[in-house]
C-alpha cells in the first residue's frame, strides 16, 4: 500500500462517523481510532484475565483507590430489569446535541418510550422501554460504542 492510499484512507475515516477502522493483509496491519485514548474492550476469552490483572494491579499500586471502588459496586447493583443492546453501534442519549436526554435516573417511563438511540450503519435505531417503570440506572455514556447484549439502562 502506498502512502497516498494510506493518507486517503485516513481522510475518509476522519470524515466518517466510524469510531474505529482496521485493515490487515499478510504484509501489514493498519488501524485507526477516534476513541481519545479510551481502551478498546478486549475479546471475550481474555477478558477475565485482563480484569484479574487490572484488579490486582489496582490493589497493589493504589490501595486507597481499591477501597473506594467497593462502595461504587454496591451503587451499580440498582434494582430493576436491565435493557440490553439488540445490536452493535454508537449509543446516543439525546435526540439532538442541543436537546435533553431521553431519560435520566428517576424518570418514569411508559412501555415503548424511547430510552436512547443506537446508530448502526448510518441508521438511527430507537431502543424502547420494555415495560412501564422508573429508570434506576443509565449504564452507558453518551456516544459510547456498544456491543450486542451490552447493558444499557435499568428499569424498576
Amino acid at each position: 500500500m502506498q502512502i497516498n492510499e494510506v493518507k486517503d484512507l485516513m481522510s475518509q475515516f476522519d470524515g466518517s462517523s466510524l469510531r474505529e477502522f482496521s485493515y490487515a493483509t499478510s504484509e501489514f496491519n493498519l488501524s485507526f481510532s477516534k476513541n481519545n485514548g479510551v481502551p478498546v474492550a478486549p475479546l471475550a476469552p481474555s477478558a477475565p484475565v485482563v480484569a484479574a490483572e487490572l484488579s490486582q494491579a489496582v490493589s497493589e499500586t493504589t490501595p486507597a483507590v481499591a477501597a473506594t471502588a467497593a462502595p461504587s459496586e454496591a451503587v451499580s447493583l440498582a434494582e430493576g430489569e436491565v435493557v440490553t443492546s439488540p445490536l452493535v453501534g454508537v449509543a446516543y442519549l439525546k435526540p439532538a446535541p442541543d436537546k435533553s436526554d431521553f431519560v435520566s435516573v428517576g424518570d418514569s417511563v411508559k412501555k415503548g418510550q424511547t430510552l436512547l438511540i443506537i446508530e448502526a450503519m448510518k441508521v438511527m435505531n430507537e431502543i424502547p422501554a420494555p415495560h412501564d417503570g422508573i429508570v434506576t440506572e443509565v449504564l452507558v455514556s453518551a456516544e459510547a460504542m456498544v456491543e450486542y447484549g451490552e447493558e444499557l439502562v435499568r428499569i424498576k
